[in-house]
Order: C-alpha cells, then sequence, then structure tokens
C-alpha cells in the first residue's frame, strides 16, 4: 500500500475516533445549559414548568448508567474486539439523541438519555485503544494528549455551543449528535482498525451492575423528592433503606465475586484509595457548581441559554490551559500540593458566589471572579486526582482502576445534582436565593475537604502492597491484557 495513503487512512481513522469523544463530552455541558428550556417545555401543570427535581433525572439517568457501565463495557471491548464495541456504542448513543430529540414528554426524555448512556459506555473506554491502533508507535504519547485534550475542548465549546443551540430550540442539543454520529460510523466502517481479542473471561457482575445502579437510583430519588414529601415521609425512608441495603449487598458481592464489576481491594492501597475519595468529594462539588451556575443564571437573572453559555466559558476554557501549565510542576513537586492548592482555589471559588451574589445581574463582582478561581481549581485538581490514583497501581491494574475512576467521578455527579435539588428545592425563583448560598457553601467545605486529601497523596510511588491484590505478581510488571 502506498504509504501515503496508509499515512492519510490513519489521519481519518485519529479524526473519526476524536470526534465521537469530543461528541459525547459535548453532552454534559449543553444538556446543562438546556435544562431551563425543558423545564419550560415540559410542563408538570397547565403554565406551569417542570420541576427541577424532575428535571435533574434527564442528567442523573445518563450519569447512573454510564457509571455502572463503564466497566462492562471496557471487557465487552476487550472480548469482541474494540472497533465492534466502539461502533456499537455511536450508533446507540446517535439512535438514542434522536429519541430524545423525538421526546414527547419529560420521562421518555429521561429513558432515552439513561439509552444515550449505555452508547456512552461503549465508547469511551474503547476509542483510546482505537486511537493507540490507529497510529504508528512513536506518535501514541501526541495521540494520547489530544485524545485528553479533546474534554477540555468540548468542556470550552460546550457552553456556548449549547446556548446557541437552545436559541433555536432545546431538542437541537441532541440533534446536533445525529449528523456527527452517522459520519463517524460511515467513516469507522471504512478506516478504523480491527484490534485483537485480548480475553476470553466472564464478563464482570451484570448483577453487581444491577445492584449498583439502583442503590444510586434510590439515594438520588431520596434527594431529590425529600424536599416535595419530607425528609421524614415513608417513601423517603424506603427510598434511603433501599439504597443502603443495595450498597453493603453490592460491597459484599464485589468482595466475593470472581469477576466483581469494581476491584475493591484497589481502594485500599493508600494513595490510590486516598485519591479516588477526592475524586469523589470533589466531582460533588464539581456538579453543585454547574448546574447552580446555570439555574442563577437563566432563572434568577433571566438571561437567555446564550447568554448564559458565553457567560460560563472562562472557567471550562482555563482548565486545559492550567492543566498544561501544570504537567511539570506535578513531575517536579507531585501530586499533592497540586491538589491541595486546587480545592482551596475551588473552594474560595464557591465562597466568592456565597458572598457576592445579587438577584441583580453583575457578572464582573459575581460569576466572573468565580469563574476564574474554579476554573483553575478544576485544572489543579481534577486531573491530578486521577493521575495520582492510576500512577500508583501496577501495569497490569491502571485500565482497572481508571475505569473505577472514571465510575467514581459519574456517581459523584449524580449525588452532586440531587445533593443540590435537596438544598434548594423543587422550584427555583429569588426565594431561593439563601438556598442557593447554603449549596455554595456546601460545596466549599467539600473542596476543602478534597485539598486535605491532596494532604495525604504522596508523591507518585511505585511501592504497592501486592499482598491487597490477590491476582497481581510479587513483582509488579505490565502485561498486556
Amino acid at each position: 500500500m502506498n504509504p501515503s495513503i496508509w499515512f492519510s487512512k490513519q489521519r481519518v481513522a485519529s479524526t473519526v475516533i476524536l470526534l465521537a469523544v469530543f461528541m459525547t463530552n459535548l453532552d454534559l455541558w449543553i444538556v446543562n445549559v438546556a435544562l431551563p428550556a425543558m423545564g419550560s417545555s415540559f410542563a408538570s401543570a397547565p403554565g406551569r414548568a417542570a420541576t427541577l427535581g424532575s428535571l435533574s433525572w434527564v442528567l442523573n439517568a445518563y450519569a447512573i448508567a454510564l457509571a455502572a457501565l463503564l466497566v462492562v463495557a471496557g471487557r465487552m471491548g476487550d472480548r469482541i474486539g474494540q472497533r465492534p464495541v466502539f461502533l456499537s456504542g455511536v450508533t446507540v448513543f446517535t439512535l438514542s439523541s434522536l429519541a430524545c430529540a423525538l421526546a414527547p414528554d419529560l420521562w421518555t426524555l429521561v429513558a432515552a438519555r439513561a439509552l444515550q448512556a449505555v452508547g456512552a459506555a461503549a465508547q469511551l473506554p474503547t476509542s483510546l485503544a482505537l486511537l493507540l491502533a490507529s497510529v504508528p508507535t512513536e506518535h501514541r504519547t501526541r495521540a494520547t494528549r489530544n485524545w485528553a485534550a479533546v474534554g477540555g475542548l468540548a468542556a470550552a465549546a460546550g457552553p456556548v455551543a449549547g446556548g446557541l443551540l437552545v436559541q433555536v430550540d432545546w431538542r437541537w442539543v441532541f440533534v446536533i449528535n445525529i449528523p456527527i454520529g452517522i459520519a463517524t460510523v460511515a467513516a469507522g466502517l471504512r478506516v478504523l482498525p480491527s484490534t485483537a481479542r485480548r480475553e476470553q473471561g466472564r464478563l464482570p457482575d451484570l448483577q453487581g451492575a444491577l445492584l449498583i445502579t439502583l442503590a444510586i437510583a434510590a439515594l438520588s430519588g431520596a434527594l431529590v423528592q425529600a424536599p416535595a414529601w419530607g425528609w421524614l415521609d415513608g417513601r423517603i425512608l424506603l427510598l434511603l433503606a433501599l439504597a443502603l441495603v443495595g450498597a453493603a449487598v453490592f460491597i459484599r458481592r464485589s468482595l466475593r465475586h470472581s469477576h466483581p464489576l469494581f476491584e475493591l481491594p484497589l481502594l485500599r492501597l493508600p494513595q490510590f484509595g486516598a485519591a479516588s475519595a477526592g475524586t469523589f468529594v470533589f466531582g460533588i462539588a464539581f456538579a453543585i457548581m454547574l448546574l447552580s451556575n446555570v439555574l442563577w443564571c437563566q432563572e434568577i437573572w433571566h438571561w437567555s441559554a446564550l447568554r448564559t453559555g458565553v457567560a460560563m466559558v472562562p472557567g471550562p476554557a482555563l482548565v486545559p490551559v492550567v492543566t498544561l501549565l501544570t504537567a511539570r510542576a506535578a513531575q517536579r513537586l507531585g501530586h499533592g500540593p497540586l491538589v491541595t492548592t486546587g480545592g482551596l482555589l475551588f473552594a474560595a471559588a464557591m465562597l466568592w458566589r456565597a458572598c457576592f451574589a445579587s438577584l441583580d445581574a453583575d457578572y464582573w463582582l459575581d460569576l466572573l471572579p468565580s469563574q476564574v478561581l474554579g476554573g483553575v481549581g478544576v485544572g489543579l485538581t481534577l486531573g491530578t486526582l486521577v493521575a495520582a490514583g492510576v500512577s500508583s497501581l501496577p501495569g497490569h491494574r491502571a485500565a482497572t482502576g481508571s475505569a473505577l475512576v472514571n465510575s467514581v467521578r459519574q456517581m459523584s455527579a449524580t449525588v452532586g445534582v440531587a445533593l443540590l435539588v435537596a438544598i434548594v428545592g423543587t422550584h427555583v425563583g429569588p426565594a431561593q436565593r439563601q438556598d442557593f448560598r447554603t449549596a455554595w457553601l456546601v460545596a466549599a467545605a467539600l473542596t476543602v475537604a478534597t485539598a486535605v486529601v491532596g494532604m495525604r497523596i504522596t508523591r507518585t510511588s511505585t511501592r504497592i502492597r501486592e499482598a491487597i491484590v490477590p491476582a497481581a505478581p510479587a513483582t509488579p510488571v505490565s502485561e498486556p491484557r
């Protein structure tokens, strides 16, 4: 084959993969911006918008399903092949986006969002493996950076893109995925490489996936409905009991199952456990910040979705810049100081909002400083926590640990959205001003806790207590999966 043709095919394959990753990352931002418009479209009563509690399931159905299925889908890719699982994921994501756009009512939209998560779960773990297989060995470091940078690009573009699309109709935030998905599948069938099957063993515990899904959904339901039903209502107590029992059975099953969904003994490794805890706590605060800013701008200041999107750009735009500029500092100083600094800066951002938020729109005094502080804080903290955790694992557990951390991030997003609803209530307006301040103070406290976690994370070390992970050999080595 002509080398120039092969090189071109590699570039097309890389573009196809990165485009699909961009599409799924963009979804988080544009759906948040579009949420108030969805509430106005799906009235719970004549002339009355859907409640924040019911709307929160548009976000949480996606996050819960994604958290439960990431590990299963990744292992499916190892067994069947990365290419078919990736293309199937893009297909499901595209078709479910069409279902979201056509949803006649809120709960049909929620169901379609859960199906979207199935597609995203198949795409995300397989995309990096396919990307690395699509480029020469000497270009793999650059390819990995490009894959990671796509998330930052989507974060920067998402708020504005969401605002522009909502100006037409909120359904366009899902319609936009359809041509991208079709083009990705059509090109992918021609240019994506076929990867070897790397595993023939059993799939991870599917019953465990169901248990953790039910536990998180029950906890979210209790938090979301508590403002309307009351914390001591029998239904709330039942949901909390289901969440507790489901989580307990899941943990017990995971510790005993031969192929658990999550290898929980990894959490006993000091640095990995601390980093995972920090990721969970910080993720809750991040979810509170993101949705509260959207609601404040559109429901309190009565800004349009487009103006809201533009106002939110500085924070996410700073994240990839800060991550890039501090890469050497992480190598020189270790992960802990960056996590601590980032957590304190994010806490300062939330305290700023709690102190200066006003019912009269004042972007330059209120929102912009908070966006800048928060963007720097996220750039220092989020990626560093993931790197600190995964780098502390032996090579043959890195993929497993990465899947666990990504699932933890999705779970924390669900808890964050539900917690915000529990604090603010089901209807948002100027009367909830003090409730928003309470939510920001809670987010600040959570990120101070993240800063404390950073103090416990020492410089990345290869010293691993292998006895904690029974399947690991005595001397950590990298093994092909």
